[in-house]
């Protein structure tokens, strides 16, 4: 019998109201590429973890929970990005959806690719997959490489094959004055979002500087140091813009 895949986790949250439809059972896994400017998570980073659990070890402890679901709820994975650690996630969705339970990835799909193995290994994640919450970080391809240290055009490419699979999106985007909410970029978000045939929902995540304090825990230089929050006239105007 083949070992059970363990996945690197970083941290859990049994009652999540922000993570996807209904009340949700939150799995937060280690490993991420991308390297965001304004990450309030840089502890996700690295794909080491001492804690690493199966997923029925996860399920059964989730299930723990389930009577304060509701009809929407359900399970989220989230990151770092989960898509670091697919065949994990493919495992673990599988068997939430043998049990009845609901699926939500929550990802910024930068590992995104055509090509073989891991375009296989998505299609057979998002057949399980009931939602995505889809992190639109940056629309402009350069300055997205600025903001994140890579390139968007793969991103992109997955919310439109998603859209076509017919799977639920929730587009987010995280507003950070002076990087993230020019009316143009905001404008050209708004207008690649509505290419999208299966969005259910647009949000804006106002930056904040919670994490900073892991920066300077973990000895990584933390640029935004000057930026202050969004003011909620700021946050109104981006809603706006975005059509929210």
């Amino acid at each position: 019998m083949a070992e059970a895949i363990r996945g690197a986790i970083h941290s859990i949250e049994t009652f999540g109201s922000v993570d996807g439809p209904g009340t949700r059972y939150v799995i937060f896994l280690k490993g991420c590429y991308m390297r965001c400017r304004y990450c309030h998570n840089p502890d996700t980073w690295d794909l080491h973890s001492d804690d690493m659990r199966t997923a029925d070890e996860i399920l059964d402890h989730a299930e723990r929970y389930r009577e304060y679901w509701g009809p929407d709820g359900g399970i989220t994975v989230s990151g770092g990005d989960p898509l670091v650690q697919i065949d994990f996630v493919i495992d673990l969705f599988e068997k939430a959806h043998k049990r009845g339970i609901s699926t939500c990835l929550d990802t910024s799909a930068q590992p995104f690719t055509r090509k073989e193995p891991f375009f296989s290994k998505f299609n057979r994640l998002i057949k399980v997959t009931d939602t995505v919450l889809f992190d639109i970080k940056e629309i402009d391809d350069e300055k997205h490489k600025k903001l994140t240290g890579w390139t968007n055009k793969n991103i992109l490419d997955c919310a439109r094959y998603l859209s076509e699979q017919g799977v639920d999106l929730w587009i987010r985007h995280v507003l950070v004055p002076g990087l993230t909410d020019s009316d143009e970029e905001l404008i050209a978000t708004k207008q690649f979002i509505d290419t999208l045939h299966t969005v259910k929902k647009v949000e804006i995540l106002p930056y904040h500087s919670l994490g900073a304090y892991k920066y300077e825990k973990l000895g990584i230089p933390y640029t935004l140091k000057d930026v202050n929050p969004p003011t909620e006239e700021q946050v109104a105007h981006a809603k706006a813009l975005l059509g929210i």
